[in-house]
């Protein structure tokens, strides 16, 4: 049997108090949090959250929550993951200035309309809807139109369900160096996104970029020698440190969060490959019959 303790802590996670808050922060201000998880609490009232002003960066996945209107105060709010809710009703984040990255995946969104209080947003870039790695989706993305209405309801977008349009990269590949343009490229692999578009489109736009870089390396048909070329970037660049910084922190959870979504593809994967080789060696066995 519980005890009534036990009881009181559950309870209180249902809803976001200032003791909760302080508790999983450390700060004695609310106003002075700046990012926040509080994934997987079972929480369904956002209680006082509205009252943490300096909020940046927050996370709401996998919880009951249905209404908003607590976040339509946090005017420095950049990221908001709500992925796995029960939210129908977005209009309490069309006062949300300062968002950038918007994670609706796995709620009951059912229509386009219900989008419409997003369009005042101009800094939002990436918007997730559906998240086909952990089977989260939304009502409106079975209409067959939906990405195209979307992206032309919001013209700022750049990733939608963590997909990108090769049109951003072409663009990118006119108004960047190709050594930028590179570094554009590497950067959003690294960041889990996937490259949406024709293949002869980025096969086109990887063959002028090595055009481009090759155009400056050779003359008349000769290799340059560059007695004063340097690297990029200094030596130890490219490794990784640890820090207390909580951005940094952030970005280390964010990159596990991509390997683990490689490794739930390799393993759907692996699992598909042995199901149709098993299917094709029983079809190839011949028949036998008894007499």
């Amino acid at each position: 049997m519980e005890s009534k303790r036990d009881k009181d802590q559950e309870a209180d996670c249902e809803k976001i108090t200032a003791v909760l808050l302080k508790s999983r922060t450390g700060e004695f201000d609310l106003e002075s949090i700046l990012f926040l998880k509080l994934r997987g609490l079972g929480i369904h009232d956002l209680g006082c959250l509205g009252e943490c002003m300096s909020l940046e960066k927050l996370d709401l996945s996998a919880n009951n929550i249905t209404n908003l209107a607590p976040l339509a105060s946090l005017r420095l709010l950049s990221v908001l993951g709500l992925s796995a809710n029960r939210i129908s009703n977005l209009d309490p984040l069309r006062s949300c200035d300062s968002l950038q990255h918007l994670n609706l995946a796995g709620n009951i969104i059912s229509s386009i309309e219900s989008l419409h209080c997003l369009q005042p947003l101009r800094k939002l870039e990436n918007i997730r809807l559906k998240d086909n790695t952990y089977n989260y989706s939304n009502p409106v993305c079975r209409n067959s139109a939906y990405r195209n209405t979307v992206l032309e309801m919001f013209p700022n977008i750049k990733v939608l369900d963590g997909k990108i349009c090769i049109f951003i990269l072409l663009v990118s590949c006119i108004t960047l160096t190709p050594r930028l343009l590179l570094h554009f490229i590497i950067g959003f692999s690294f960041a889990g996104e996937r490259v949406v578009g024709r293949g002869s489109d980025l096969y086109q736009l990887c063959k002028d970029i090595d055009d481009t870089i090759k155009a400056g390396l050779y003359k008349n048909g000769q290799l340059v020698e560059h007695s004063d070329c340097k690297p990029w970037v200094e030596d130890n660049y490219w490794e990784i440190k640890r820090s207390n910084n909580a951005i940094i922190e952030e970005a280390y959870k964010q990159f596990n969060d991509v390997l683990h979504e490689c490794r739930l593809l390799n393993n759907r994967a692996t699992h598909v490959i042995s199901q149709t080789e098993r299917s094709m060696s029983l079809k190839k066995q011949p028949k036998q019959y008894a007499i």
